[in-house]
């Protein structure tokens, strides 16, 4: 963990509630696609958790819903702004575990980090062994679809209306789908779906109200199947599907 003093580039929205910041500065702490940052805001006591969608040298990207006064403060932040943010918080997706043809499932502000996964899946396997689905409410809600088609990866869209690719949930997808794993991010309702129709073994990477963000506090902190607890921003938020207790 180390705290850098980004500025932002550019800071924009994308689709309804859903904004892309560009960021600039110092992220050789990010080492794992799947982690996190965590910003300060001013005024704000507690710093707000987003995923990394995308980080390479001297660049990060993040994208963030607004459905809040944190975040509905991040959206007037204009370019040329500084900010304080802990880079390099949590572990991260497994991708030694992939198999050959690994399907990625986001749902909404879990999708994010899945273009990131994307991209490091496809320095390791074919572009067209990876499939994602990504499930929105409506089709005014729908972002980076056309980035995903881009990296060449085999996309299905769920839309809860229906306006766009398979009326319903990412489920009604996955459940036709072969692949060799899964990776997804999301809420918990659509883990909890998830877990009823999936093949394989996969990673879950869990959205958690967190204080701290680094471990010390403990109030993002789960019980897992064997009766220990974790936390979700330090042991986590990445955890496999054996580890998890579902209740």
């Amino acid at each position: 963990m180390k705290e850098v003093f980004f500025k932002i580039e550019s800071n924009e929205l994308i689709a309804k509630n859903t904004y892309e910041m560009v960021l600039s500065g110092d992220t050789q702490e990010i080492t794992a696609t799947g982690q996190f940052v965590n910003i300060k805001l001013d005024g704000f006591f507690l710093r707000r958790p987003i995923s990394v969608c995308h980080a390479e040298e001297g660049r990060l990207v993040l994208i963030y819903k607004v459905v809040g006064e944190g975040t509905e403060l991040m959206a007037d932040l204009e370019p040329g702004r500084s900010l304080s943010v802990l880079t390099g918080l949590g572990n991260g997706y497994d991708l030694e575990v992939s198999g050959e043809a690994p399907v990625l499932i986001g749902g909404g502000a879990g999708i994010p980090p899945m273009y990131g996964l994307c991209e490091a899946l496809i320095e390791r396997l074919k572009p067209e062994n990876i499939k994602v689905v990504l499930g929105f409410n409506t089709e005014d809600e729908i972002f980076y679809l056309s980035k995903f088609v881009e990296l060449g990866v085999d996309v299905r869209v769920a839309t809860a209306d229906g306006s766009v690719g398979t009326k319903g949930f990412v489920t009604d997808v996955l459940k036709d789908l072969d692949y060799t794993y899964f990776y997804t991010c999301g809420p918990m309702p659509m883990f909890k779906a998830i877990e009823k129709v999936a093949k394989t073994s996969g990673q879950y990477s869990f959205e958690e109200r967190m204080g701290c963000g680094f471990g010390a506090c403990m109030g993002c902190s789960m019980t897992m199947a064997d009766g220990s607890y974790k936390r979700v921003c330090k042991e986590g938020p990445v955890f496999r599907r054996e580890e998890i207790l579902w209740k």
